[in-house]
């Protein structure tokens, strides 16, 4: 079952990250070839209309814009596209790092320059396969130890993970993470079917669908064929109810028009 909130990655055009709009001296951390603040300001702003239509969606993990943040968030209104943000620890909105009261207050500056909030880890599926996105990598940071342990996805399973927040010079792919921050891609979003590639790439990858056929038969095949304990009532019992939750899990995998033919 779902472990994180879920998201149709499938509507999703472009994935992007860590454009720190504002922030006065993320050219010289992260070694930006900008003069000015206003100049990286203008030139992340025209890279990204430039591959960005008005009608394509887009994808955000965090660290969208620091400084004067009326200012800062109010300039990303000039960017084109349906835009969701999964705060980063620099986000006015970010879970790990804003108090309840202070989320509350910057959500309508946020939304007012067109964004829609979603949870710090989503889950989702793109053409059947399973995706997880946040801020975060599952281990790793910009600089020393990794820092917003409890707001990251917990545990590499498997399941490819989709992140910024590192400011890392290469997108990777490092295992079952792939890094979409501006820093690895030209300071421009990159199209999510640069993503479909990599997913069909992993090695042992399953469609969701898959995963979950796979599994059911496990269960099915254990019940059937598996040596009945002292108590036949309670043997079945636990295998009934093992079925129903990789059937729901099945169920679930299926494109919602083939649930209802």
């Amino acid at each position: 079952m779902s472990e994180y909130p879920w998201f149709d990655f499938d509507q999703v055009d472009f994935v992007t990250s860590d454009q720190h709009f504002s922030h006065a001296r993320i050219s010289e951390l992260a070694e930006r070839p900008f003069a000015t603040v206003e100049e990286m300001n203008a030139e992340l702003v025209r890279r990204w209309n430039a591959v960005v239509g008005p009608s394509d969606t887009v994808l955000h993990l965090g660290d969208l814009a620091l400084g004067p943040i009326e200012e800062s968030v109010g300039l990303t209104a000039n960017l084109n596209g349906r835009r969701f943000l999964i705060p980063g620890n620099h986000d006015r909105v970010s879970p790990a790092t804003q108090s309840k009261r202070a989320i509350e207050r910057f959500t309508p500056l946020y939304e007012a320059a067109g964004w829609s909030i979603l949870p710090e880890v989503i889950e989702g599926t793109r053409r059947g396969y399973r995706i997880l996105a946040s801020h975060y990598p599952y281990s790793g940071d910009s600089h020393g130890t990794d820092r917003h342990t409890t707001h990251r996805p917990r545990e590499d399973d498997g399941v490819p993970l989709l992140h910024g927040h590192t400011h890392a010079r290469d997108h990777g792919p490092h295992g079952h993470e792939f890094h979409v921050g501006v820093d690895a891609h030209d300071f421009t979003p990159i199209r999510f079917t640069v993503i479909d590639d990599w997913v069909r790439s992993l090695p042992g990858i399953e469609t969701r669908l898959q995963a979950a056929t796979r599994e059911a038969r496990t269960v099915l095949a254990d019940v059937v064929g598996g040596e009945t304990p002292g108590s036949d009532a309670l043997f079945y019992m636990q295998g009934y109810n093992e079925l129903v939750i990789v059937l729901e899990e099945l169920l679930d995998a299926l494109p919602h028009d083939e649930q209802h033919e």
